[in-house]
């Protein structure tokens, strides 16, 4: 082997660690800032805060919500999915784009349309129904993916054993499906622990409402941290679950299987039924937000609509979105690269760090920040670059599921071949890695942007003065209950969110082969 390539070889071994134990690092002071504050009270005033009624309600709610939630979102991602993918189902790329819709509509602007339109929905069966109305795309997204790129081949070998399609189904299809649904799934998880601004307007308190509601409105920030150091604790009792589930199996496997598509099931007399069925799905999950926004958009919103705030908030937020969903997918790299190519304990402790942030509230990572920026670094208070390293905090794990859910099926041997012919490690990186990950890539800042450009909490902490987002004037209107002034940048954000994830619908399809 040259010596240069000797050279990048001992380098790179150390670089990609060092970066990726760096940038979790980075991603754990929110962590860091809320045990410290938790630290700050006394055990007994802990313990008797921890054990009133109230926060055993919290805790029940919040824990209901999330096993529902995900459930039902993955019942939602997975029949879908299948439905699309797997059926004979007419016009099957409508129906793709027609499910992957709800990505454009945020949780908390589909909580205002449904609000809006009727109160019944503020229950737990009503709060359960529109959150998983707004997240089950994640689950189906990495599904339909998954299901392309499914071998047809394993599932004719097992037909020709004698097993029947349900039983295929369960033990040949399901587990290749179960890293895609177990990843989609936990992005639900997490995010329901984390969600503020849908469960607000749906009157469903969490422990995350009511963190907000102590930071807001009883200044009582170590009693907030405590709460937030049970949502810490939800969150790895879901990490743990995940990997639990997930297992130790590799799956990367060389080349793309049988080189023809996988056959289709014929609907035959259930055509009518099961499309009538998606209809009114997707009239539940995308008619309706859609008509409400129209709605309240021809009622009160065209005499009010001020163009001169619109306008800049919209610029600001397709900036913001832009910026944080590419330096968070480049962050995502180095750590999924150990996680997957050196895979141990250490790797896998240090991917599964980066994922504890997320189950904080905004608020809680804007306060950590803050208190970091005023303590050892007051030039960067209130600056656009902080409020960039807060989004990216908030939403790498968005980017670790997208990358790692396409790194796991590249084969390692292709790097190897790459070195074996003469190429450096950064050559066969660029010429053999780097084309088969830009579907992951791209799926990643997509979904990054998206979730930026729909962030609220640590945007208002954070965002220099005079700087609004397209959700931060939003919301300034909808919690005065003016819905006819919110649904303009309600429909801007929807609008604004259309490309993303167009983008996300094609490339999980473009996954196939």
């Amino acid at each position: 082997m040259h010596l240069g390539t000797l050279d990048t070889v001992r380098y790179g071994r150390w670089l990609v660690p060092v970066l990726a134990g760096a940038i979790v690092a980075a991603c754990l002071i929110p962590v860091g800032y809320v045990l410290w504050s938790a630290a700050s009270v006394g055990p007994s005033e802990a313990y008797d805060f921890l054990v009133r009624p109230r926060i055993g309600e919290l805790l029940w709610n919040t824990g209901r919500l999330v096993v529902a939630g995900v459930l039902l979102s993955v019942v939602f991602g997975v029949c879908g999915a299948w439905v699309v993918e797997r059926t004979s189902l007419p016009l099957a790329g409508w129906w793709h784009g027609a499910l992957c819709a709800p990505l454009a509509i945020p949780a908390f602007v589909n909580g205002y349309a449904w609000v809006a339109t009727t109160h019944a929905v503020q229950s737990y069966p009503g709060t359960v129904l529109v959150v998983s109305l707004s997240y089950y795309p994640l689950v189906y997204l990495p599904t339909v993916a998954a299901l392309r790129r499914l071998d047809p081949s394993l599932e004719e070998v097992a037909a020709a054993l004698g097993r029947r399609p349900r039983e295929i189904f369960w033990r040949v299809v399901l587990p290749t499906l179960a890293p895609a649904v177990l990843g989609g799934a936990l992005l639900v998880g997490l995010h329901l622990l984390a969600e503020y601004g849908a469960l607000q307007l749906l009157n469903y308190p969490t422990l995350t409402t009511a963190i907000l509601q102590q930071y807001g409105t009883a200044f009582n920030g170590p009693a907030a941290t405590l709460l937030a150091s049970v949502l810490l604790l939800a969150c790895l009792g879901l990490l743990a679950l995940e990997m639990l589930v997930r297992g130790p199996a590799h799956r990367a496997r060389v080349g793309s299987g049988t080189a023809r598509p996988a056959p289709r099931t014929r609907l035959g007399r259930w055509t009518a039924p099961v499309m009538v069925g998606l209809g009114l799905f997707v009239a539940l999950a995308v008619g309706l937000p859609a008509a409400s926004l129209v709605r309240w958009l021809v009622r009160g919103a065209s005499a009010e609509l001020d163009l001169t705030r619109l306008l800049p908030a919209a610029g600001t937020s397709i900036g913001l979105a832009a910026v944080a969903g590419l330096v968070a997918t480049a962050a995502a790299l180095p750590v999924v690269w150990q996680a997957v190519r050196h895979r141990s304990s250490w790797s896998l402790g240090v991917e599964r760090a980066a994922y504890t942030t997320s189950a904080l509230p905004g608020v809680v990572v804007a306060l950590a920040l803050v208190t970091v920026a005023i303590g050892w670094l007051p030039g960067v208070y209130q600056t656009l670059p902080l409020l960039v390293a807060a989004y990216v905090i908030l939403f790498l794990p968005r980017a670790l599921v997208a990358v790692r859910g396409v790194l796991e099926l590249v084969p390692p041997r292709l790097e190897e071949v790459a070195l074996s012919l003469g190429q450096s490690r950064a050559g066969a990186m660029r010429r053999v890695t780097l084309p088969l990950l830009l579907p992951g890539l791209a799926t990643a800042t997509a979904l990054v942007a998206l979730a930026v450009s729909t962030e609220l909490t640590a945007t208002l902490l954070l965002a220099p003065i005079g700087t609004t987002t397209l959700a931060t004037e939003f919301w300034s209107e909808a919690s005065a209950v003016a819905y006819g002034a919110a649904a303009p940048y309600a429909l801007a954000l929807v609008l604004l969110a259309i490309p993303a994830t167009v983008l996300l619908g094609r490339s999980s399809r473009g996954l196939a082969r």
